[in-house]
């Protein structure tokens, strides 16, 4: 009676288990769309375009004062997003293992995100500094949802299931990337026939990315539960971003493993958020891509993209996550290395490109985080994972800074792909350097078989 009612309630407990691993994957299907259709293919180039028609006879805007380069408005939007979250997910983050309600907060910075999503219908004309505030708001508050999100991985999946719990989440995500793409092509490129113009087009595409995300954040918001923090250490309530993030870092200082893998993923990272931020300029500016040319190429990326994820998830199986996630990089810089030598206006050139790009980008993000979940303390998931955030979505300031930089100093958007370059190197590197499994056992979890 006893092992039967032991049986039961371990039968009991993985049932739900798997239904709060389903409704987290449903968080990636509703925020992706976001990433895919605003971030990647249509903000990029349209906020360029309403920032050159407002920019004077030199090519300049003037934002609070301060001359940029239109071309480059887009970029330094993305980066002033980052100073945002980096004020705003430490503080929610270390509230969030504090308390042991992540929904809540979970359900603002969603909302808030997809808010200003939604508002982006009404970017229009010379409206460039209405576009910058909507995409600062929309990326902190992306930044921040995903922070709570990813911190529930460890809590919602045993050590042995997390490579194909969070490879899943990936798949979900460039799947509804996907579906959400093929929607935006058919309007897009049929914007007349619907009696519509290009600019409402576009405009329509935006908008109903957020209110896709919206809609389906209600299904994780409904099966993810709140836990208890199992962490006794004091928290810094009500200190500003800043100091919430340095009392953070020096926790982790305990933890110098967990720091190095962080610092690496930091830095190959940012290379990676900074290829899909600004592939779509590189495409259009440099490339002289029509949009259709561009939404189909992300569209094979996605697709692509689940693939790759799901395979890289077996490929970890066999060799590890660390040394999948290296195999992943030398394939970024070779991809990016032949990224500059395209010939302008060869889509099928631009579609090779991006089937390299889709077969390891899912792939790299997913085992990232599932090997990053085995080396946070229990307890501080959310906390820690403010940081890793910053590195994922949040940190990536550098390269949207340096691609920005560069372009404005050089003028070619070629140099400017190709500077990127070096954040692939020296993750790698780093990275190679990092014994994952004593910084598992550092971090008081237990190790698996194989990592």
């Amino acid at each position: 009676m006893g092992t039967d009612t032991v049986r039961a309630g371990s039968a009991d407990e993985a049932a739900e288990r798997r239904r709060e691993q389903r409704g987290w994957y449903f968080y990636d299907w509703a925020c992706s769309v976001y990433s895919t259709s605003v971030l990647t293919v249509f903000l990029g180039p349209y906020l360029t375009s309403v920032a050159k028609s407002a920019a004077d006879a030199d090519g300049f805007v003037h934002p609070l004062g301060i001359p940029v380069r239109a071309g480059s408005f887009f970029a330094y939007s993305v980066s002033l997003s980052v100073v945002v979250a980096v004020l705003v997910m430490p503080l929610v983050g270390a509230a969030a293992d504090r308390t042991g309600r992540k929904k809540p907060l979970l359900a603002a910075a969603a909302y808030t995100g997809a808010a200003a999503t939604t508002g982006m219908f009404f970017l229009g004309g010379d409206r460039y500094l209405l576009g910058g505030v909507l995409l600062v708001v929309a990326n902190a508050a992306q930044s921040v949802a995903m922070m709570l999100y990813n911190s529930y991985l460890p809590q919602i999946a045993p050590p042995e299931e997390r490579d194909a719990v969070s490879s899943r989440g990936w798949a979900f995500g460039y799947a509804a990337g996907a579906l959400v793409l093929v929607a935006n092509l058919v309007l897009y490129t049929g914007h007349e026939s619907f009696g519509l113009s290009e600019s409402a087009a576009v405009r329509i595409c935006l908008a109903s990315a957020g209110l896709w995300w919206g809609a389906f954040a209600l299904i994780p918001l409904r099966r993810l539960r709140d836990r208890r923090s199992e962490s006794k250490a004091p928290r810094e309530a009500t200190a500003p971003g800043f100091r919430q993030l340095a009392a953070t870092v020096r926790d982790m200082r305990r933890h110098p493993l967990t720091l190095a893998f962080l610092l690496a993923f930091l830095v190959y990272n940012d290379g990676i958020q900074t290829v899909i931020s600004q592939a779509s300029v590189y495409g259009s500016e440099e490339l002289g891509l029509g949009q259709s040319t561009l939404i189909g190429a992300v569209l094979l990326v996605q697709v692509l993209a689940v693939a790759g994820a799901l395979g890289m998830g077996r490929l970890a199986r066999i060799y590890g996550a660390k040394r999948t996630i290296l195999g992943s990089l030398v394939a970024w810089t070779v991809t990016l290395g032949a990224g500059y030598f395209l010939p302008a206006g060869a889509p099928v050139w631009f579609f090779v490109l991006a089937s390299g790009i889709g077969l390891v980008l899912g792939g790299s993000q997913a085992l990232s985080r599932s090997l990053f979940s085995h080396l946070v303390p229990p307890g501080k998931e959310a906390e820690y994972f403010a940081a890793y955030e910053m590195s994922d979505r949040g940190m990536s300031w550098l390269g949207p800074l340096l691609f920005g930089i560069t372009y404005q100093v050089t003028g070619s958007y070629r140099d400017a792909i190709i500077s990127l370059v070096v954040f692939f190197v020296i993750g790698f590197l780093l990275l190679a350097r990092v014994p994952v499994r004593q910084a598992i056992g550092d971090a008081g979890n237990p190790i698996p078989e194989r990592i």
